[in-house]
C-alpha cells in the first residue's frame, strides 16, 4: 500500500470517483460524507497520511473540519486537500491562510489528484 487516505465529500459518486482512483493506484481508502464523519474516521484510523475533501458539505464544512485538524496537537500536521466546486475567493483565501496543501477543482482529472496524492503522500 502506497498509504491511507481519507476522502471526505457528501456527493456519494464524487467519494466513488475519489476512492476508485486511488485504490486504482495502490492507496489505502477511508470514507466519510461530511465534516464531523471525518473527524470520527481520523480519530478511529491511525495513519491517515493525506486527506481529501470537499468544502461545501452538509453538518460540518470542509474549512470548518480543516480548522478542528489544524486545532488538534495529533492531527495537526495531516495534509488536507481540497476538492471541490468552490470558487469563492474568501474561502479559498481561508483555507490557504490555514495551511492547505493544495487545491483541486471539480470535475478533477485522475492524474491531477494522483499527482497530488503522490506528492503528498508519496
Amino acid at each position: 500500500m502506497a498509504g491511507k487516505i481519507l476522502v471526505v465529500d457528501d456527493s456519494a459518486t464524487a467519494r466513488f470517483m475519489v476512492a476508485n482512483a486511488l485504490k486504482l493506484a495502490g492507496y489505502e481508502v477511508v470514507e466519510a460524507e461530511h465534516g464531523d464523519d471525518a473527524l470520527s474516521k481520523l480519530a478511529e484510523h491511525d495513519g491517515v497520511k493525506l486527506v481529501i475533501a470537499d468544502i461545501n458539505m452538509p453538518w460540518k464544512d470542509g474549512i470548518e473540519m480543516l480548522r478542528e485538524i489544524r486545532a488538534d496537537a495529533k492531527l495537526a500536521a495531516t495534509p488536507v486537500v481540497f476538492l471541490t466546486t468552490e470558487g469563492n475567493a474568501a474561502k479559498i483565501a481561508e483555507a490557504r491562510a490555514l495551511g492547505i496543501s493544495g487545491y483541486l477543482v471539480k470535475p478533477m482529472s485522475p492524474q491531477n489528484l494522483l499527482a497530488v496524492a503522490k506528492k503528498v503522500v508519496g
